[in-house]
């Protein structure tokens, strides 16, 4: 079973109560869940990365403080303000007009473009023939949605409406400078219970996500995915969109920086792509070139498990746990150890891409026949189901099995691959190992990269094989 695991990610917002995949020992979930301070009314905590204060700002950029009121009065004074253009977006079926999804957006300065998350529209930038969107504002007046432009990557969207903005919601042309614990003010409309404000503040940049994530140490919950996150003075410091399923009050933004830069692509282009999926693809094939780069840009660090040497690759994107398990009554242990990466990118509700998971099990027994272990340790290897089970995003696996032998230590090797349906040249590769060495200990092996291209697939999957060996260790 395919398990590509992320920690801190994208949110999927909405009524089809999308949840965010865990990772242990923490996790996080789409930017849209937990208590808020509503402008009309009202698990065990695992520490993050220390936050990076961010240094003086460069020449040029705004320096976003501004005098702090009491918190309470200055809540009321920025939603009274605000309230005017901020948006709830809807995903429909356009068969029944069914409501489908919701999440937040904003109106910015005085034309009709708003800003949201991408996962918000997802549906409709994926499915055109099957969902449109709605919006509905802080007076209930509701009208079409149009979508401009898609950032995947970070997470971003921007779309049309048949309204224009007050003015209040300012995205400045030069990035934003925060200070630690600067107040800032989160607006949407959480859990479609009606829209609302939350107040906290900024305590630095994230560390282990592949793209920027500020650090919102304030409540930001489900629905208000898309909604800005602004300073005292209504500037937009960030965009809503996730939040830590451990945590207490642990929130993220995507950097204002990204939605200025695809404002300025909509203000640039003729008109909107009739079909958003090449394009899609076109920023996840950029994507995973980065992401395979950066993984193999230096030698895999080789870490003992037994007599076994086995490749991981631990840094800022990728964390690995351990953990034994002895089984008593049927006489054999298991030693594994676990790493993955801590973002991936949000496509859809049911699938995320752009990751890399590796695991090994180093399996022995001091006991058992030899039969009967290769049985145990067949029957854990499991590769005769994989794939079974249809997925309609991705076509059927095609693997390949070898015996290979590197430098130390003859394997059992195969090697999995799956295409993506709706993007051209993105692939799914696993590659499942076995070592062949000893009657009595097995080294089971798995690696999972998702959403490359064939070729760094390929350099992945050979980078690992490559590394495994023995340590001398009896």
């Amino acid at each position: 079973m395919k398990r590509v695991v992320i920690a801190l990610l994208l949110s999927c917002i909405g009524l089809s109560a999308a949840t965010a995949p865990s990772a242990p020992p923490a996790a996080s979930r789409p930017a849209n869940q937990g208590s808020q301070a509503a402008a009309t009314g009202g698990q065990a905590a695992q520490a993050l990365p220390p936050a990076a204060t961010p240094p003086a700002p460069d020449p040029g950029e705004v320096e976003a403080l501004e005098p702090l009121p009491p918190p309470s009065s200055a809540a009321q004074d920025l939603y009274a303000s605000a309230r005017t253009d901020l948006l709830q977006i809807r995903m429909l079926l356009k068969n029944g007009r069914t409501q489908s999804t919701v999440g937040s957006g904003f109106l910015v300065g005085t034309n009709n473009l708003a800003v949201t998350n991408y996962h918000v529209v997802s549906q409709m930038a994926l499915d055109p023939d099957v969902y449109t969107a709605e919006y509905i504002d802080t007076d209930g007046n509701t009208g079409p949605v149009e979508l401009m432009a898609v950032d995947v990557l970070h997470d971003l969207a921007v779309v049309r409406v048949n309204r224009n903005g007050s003015g209040f919601f300012k995205v400045p042309e030069r990035p934003v400078k925060l200070s630690q614990g600067q107040y800032l003010y989160a607006l949407g409309n959480p859990l479609d219970l009606g829209f609302a404000i939350s107040e906290g503040s900024y305590n630095g940049v994230l560390q282990r996500s592949f793209y920027d994530r500020l650090i919102f140490s304030g409540p930001i919950n489900s629905g208000m995915s898309g909604g800005p996150t602004i300073t005292a003075g209504g500037t937009v410091a960030g965009i809503n969109v996730a939040r830590r399923l451990d945590g207490e009050s642990v929130s993220f933004l995507v950097p204002v920086k990204y939605a200025q830069e695809l404002l300025r692509k909509v203000a640039a282009q003729p008109a909107p792509p009739r079909d958003f999926n090449p394009l899609i693809a076109q920023q996840l094939l950029a994507h995973q070139g980065g992401m395979v780069d950066r993984l193999l840009d230096e030698p895999l660090t080789l870490k003992g498990m037994g007599p076994y040497l086995v490749p991981v690759r631990e840094s800022g994107q990728v964390r690995c746990w351990g953990r034994s398990t002895v089984k008593a009554q049927t006489a054999f242990s298991v030693d594994a150890m676990n790493c993955v990466m801590q973002s991936a990118v949000f496509v859809s509700d049911s699938q995320q891409t752009g990751a890399v998971a590796v695991s090994h099990r180093y399996i022995r027994s001091g006991s058992m026949e030899p039969l009967r272990f290769a049985a145990l340790a067949g029957d854990l290897f499991g590769v005769e189901g994989f794939g079974n089970i249809g997925d309609p995003r991705l076509t059927k696996p095609f693997c390949t099995e070898r015996f290979v032998h590197t430098r130390s230590l003859p394997l059992r090797a195969v090697t999995c691959v799956r295409g993506y349906r709706k993007f051209e040249g993105l692939y799914n590769f696993t590659l499942l190992t076995a070592s062949t060495d000893a009657a009595q200990a097995s080294l089971q092996s798995r690696v999972d990269v998702s959403g490359v291209s064939y070729e760094n697939g390929l350099r992945v999957t050979q980078a690992f094989l490559g590394a495994f060996g023995r340590s001398g260790r009896r």
